[in-house]
């Protein structure tokens, strides 16, 4: 995806989205139980009964998985698995594939040297802004199927599955209801892009500047790193805002969702569920980037031919 330095991609448009979804898949299925956990503790909200504030259901990344293991069955950590793999061929696809094209537009094709932050910053946000705007949809029913818990027994499941979701939710809340959330969704992803894309093309381009160092696993690895926790410290916020906004239908906007959480959770509650974001992001981060580098590797030695 990131070419140190210099802004041209080596390998074709389409083979630049393939590689990315399918890198973004992959980290997909490998994470989503942090993902679940991190929905599960960014919805809860602070219950008082009376003088007392009860205890929360869930606590920390391991207890709420943990407990939705428990009470729901194993199965359970991967909810909204479906709709996270059609949100990461669709987003992943689009924010990743994207990047070099638009940051070459932004810098110019014929551009020699490194690429300043401010565009790779800039081209982050763009991708991630027009990606969320097609996918967000697939974001709404992925959120929607985590955050239902067990329920009482007998008691029917709001949805029977992604597919179901999709179509209940245009035939009950209108076609539009689809993009509920879509303004703290484009928001945390254009900010969450930025942060992890030119954090991990800056970081990258450091790492190789230093001696010893090649264009290898552990750069990969230390350069996804630093991109999953540079997204988290600056996503957070938006992150829980859009979470509560797709999970919960009481919020009237985006503004009406971060005043009430506000005030009735406090500024900390902007940050819950850091640890299982950070958990989520960055390990989605270093096995996306590994499986992303080494999809290119395959995809450059299949268009070899057609280029020689």
């Amino acid at each position: 995806m990131v070419a140190a330095g210099g802004a041209n991609s080596d390998i074709s448009l389409p083979g630049t989205f393939a590689s990315s979804a399918f890198a973004a898949c992959f980290a997909e299925i490998c994470t989503i139980p942090l993902d679940t956990a991190k929905v599960r503790l960014q919805l809860q909200k602070s219950a008082a009964s009376g003088d007392v504030i009860s205890l929360p259901k869930y606590k920390g990344m391991l207890g709420t998985v943990s407990t939705i293991a428990k009470e729901e069955g194993l199965a359970a950590l991967w909810k909204g698995i479906v709709p996270g793999l059609h949100r990461q061929c669709l987003f992943g696809g689009l924010r990743i594939g994207l990047y070099e094209p638009v940051k070459n537009l932004y810098v110019g094709k014929d551009y020699v040297g490194d690429v300043p932050l401010s565009k790779k910053i800039l081209a982050g946000l763009t991708t991630g802004a027009l990606g969320i705007l097609v996918a967000n949809p697939t974001d709404l029913v992925k959120v929607r199927l985590q955050a239902e818990g067990k329920l009482p027994p007998g008691a029917p499941r709001r949805y029977s599955g992604a597919l179901n979701a999709y179509s209940t939710i245009v035939r009950q809340e209108g076609f539009g209801a689809l993009w509920t959330g879509v303004g703290p969704n484009v928001a945390r992803n254009a900010i969450i892009n930025a942060a992890e894309l030119a954090s991990y093309d800056q970081v990258k381009q450091s790492i190789l500047k230093i001696p010893g160092f090649t264009d290898n696993v552990l750069t990969h690895l230390l350069s996804g790193l630093g991109a999953g926790f540079f997204a988290v410290c600056i996503g957070s916020p938006v992150d829980v805002v859009k979470s509560r906004m797709m999970g919960d239908s009481a919020y009237k906007s985006t503004f009406d969702c971060f005043v009430k959480t506000l005030r009735n959770d406090g500024p900390l509650a902007f940050y819950k569920g850091f640890i299982p974001n950070f958990g989520r992001l960055g390990s989605w981060n270093v096995i996306m980037f590994l499986t992303l580098e080494q999809a290119k590797k395959f995809v450059r030695e299949l268009e070899k031919p057609a280029s020689n």
